[in-house]
């Protein structure tokens, strides 16, 4: 069965995530707690140098090629709309959607050459989704049989994936990650049978049923556990479905924040503490809970519009969807290297999303677009590692990086634009005598008035590019 996702759902998913995210950034950035552990301080220092990860939204949903666990949400919001024979009927549906385990077997999975294509694209960390909200484990997690190595694919060597992919990319020198979401729409202890859920929250309430809720933050704890301690080092636990919070830590201005019926605290301290004696120093991102654990913020499917000195990333999708899709619409090559300009000149990190399909593999394009940054990345990438933004961080086309005594000016070149024979850096005053030159090519630019004097031989000799680099000293 394939069922693809409408544009409306799409859509409708992005334009929400858009605003949440939005508000998420601005709420957060005067509530932002640095951390006290120098071990997490140095972590959190190294993964803000790196700039550039990789995520990964993979799970038997990509059998169908629909969105990524909310089609079992019973909510009327686009994203959560159901496909297929078994969509008149959610309880039909959801033992439908549960059974696609029973032949999700994708024997094409071979996380050296993603780890292979991230690298040579500039990729420095990764985070992969070890559980998503609809409870399906991509680990060999002893509480549930809800898991891939309870597939088809259990007699694979590489069965218990995440082990695969952590490894894989650990090989390449790659900070890891493991994105792991709280709710589990599978568990009875989240979705108690006794009620059928009405949302994306907890069935029941925690207060009136603490000995269910207790059983449910023991499954959270040991689950998380077992990432942390079986899978090698972890440099980031990256929790999402931020509903399942502290009754507390609501946020009345964000709008999805105020349909959150019930407290339901999981006793973050506990969980981190515990993380922490396996992996020291680990970031520990809850996402929008706001506080002593969320190291850094972010935002979703979209850029704040201007610089933030608190240490974030936005999270962005290569195509349109985060999870596998038949026939995605990847971005191109210059909107993504001008995603990541933007997004470091305003002092953050772009964590951009690639879905593997049902039989283990990406979509050629990926590789290409990832190819082609690369190149890209291998000539320019001294303006975006180890850099500090410098203002005016983004004025019209200009982009700014600062690394010791050199100034990086980035050209943000719209397609197929030829670049004039003079250049003038906005909001940046340029000394006559200032030593500038295109990464790549050390042939020195005159000043003249305060514009960089472009000779096109030079131009010819750099080639077109999708963003243009003015090393500056």
């Amino acid at each position: 069965m394939n069922l693809k996702p409408t544009i409306f759902l799409l859509a409708g998913l992005l334009s929400a995530s858009f605003a949440n995210a939005q508000q998420h950034s601005e709420q957060d950035h005067s509530k932002y707690i640095a951390p006290t552990d120098p071990l997490v301080q140095q972590k959190l220092s190294k993964w803000q140098d790196v700039k550039f990860g990789l995520l990964m939204h993979w799970g038997t949903y990509s059998q169908w090629g629909i969105v990524e666990s909310w089609s079992l949400c019973p909510e009327d919001e686009g994203w959560c709309e159901r496909r297929g024979p078994h969509s008149h009927d959610w309880f039909e549906y959801k033992k439908a959607y549960e059974d696609i385990a029973k032949t999700f077997n994708p024997v094409k999975f071979n996380p050296e050459r993603w780890a292979q294509a991230a690298k040579g694209a500039g990729m420095k960390y990764v985070v992969f989704t070890t559980k998503h909200h609809d409870g399906f484990s991509m680990f060999d997690s002893k509480y549930t049989d809800y898991k891939i190595t309870n597939t088809p694919f259990k007699s694979n060597p590489k069965s218990n994936v995440t082990k695969e992919v952590l490894a894989a990319f650990r090989n390449q020198g790659f900070m890891t990650g493991t994105y792991f979401s709280k709710p589990d729409w599978h568990t009875d202890s989240y979705w108690w049978p006794y009620f059928p859920p009405k949302d994306r929250n907890v069935s029941y309430d925690p207060k009136k049923r603490p000995e269910i809720w207790n059983k449910f933050k023991d499954f959270t704890y040991n689950q998380i556990e077992e990432l942390m301690s079986d899978y090698g080092s972890v440099d980031i636990l990256w929790l999402d479905g931020g509903w399942v919070r502290p009754f507390s830590s609501i946020d009345p201005n964000i709008s999805w924040q105020k349909n959150i019926p019930y407290d339901q605290d999981i006793d973050m301290a506990r969980i981190a503490k515990m993380a922490r004696s396996h992996q020291p120093g680990l970031l520990v991102v809850d996402r929008t809970v706001t506080g002593e654990f969320e190291n850094y913020v972010t935002p979703e499917q979209s850029i704040p519009d201007h610089y933030m000195s608190i240490p974030w990333e936005s999270c962005i999708t290569m195509g349109d969807s985060w999870s596998y899709i038949p026939k995605e619409n990847f971005k191109s090559t210059q909107k993504l290297v001008h995603t990541l300009v933007d997004i470091v000149a305003k002092g953050g990190n772009l964590l951009l999303n690639v879905a593997p399909g049902p039989d283990g593999e990406w979509h050629e394009e990926a590789y290409q677009r990832l190819e082609e940054i690369g190149k890209w990345m291998n000539v320019n990438g001294e303006g975006i590692y180890e850099t500090k933004p410098l203002a005016p961080y983004r004025q019209g086309k200009w982009a700014y990086t600062k690394k010791g005594a050199t100034t990086y000016a980035f050209y943000l070149a719209d397609a197929a634009e030829k670049l004039p024979a003079s250049l003038k850096p906005e909001g940046l005053n340029l000394p006559a005598n200032a030593k500038i030159h295109f990464a790549g090519n050390k042939k020195a630019l005159k000043v003249k008035e305060g514009a960089i004097e472009v000779p096109a031989k030079t131009v010819a000799e750099i080639g077109s590019q999708p963003a243009y680099l003015f090393v500056i000293n």
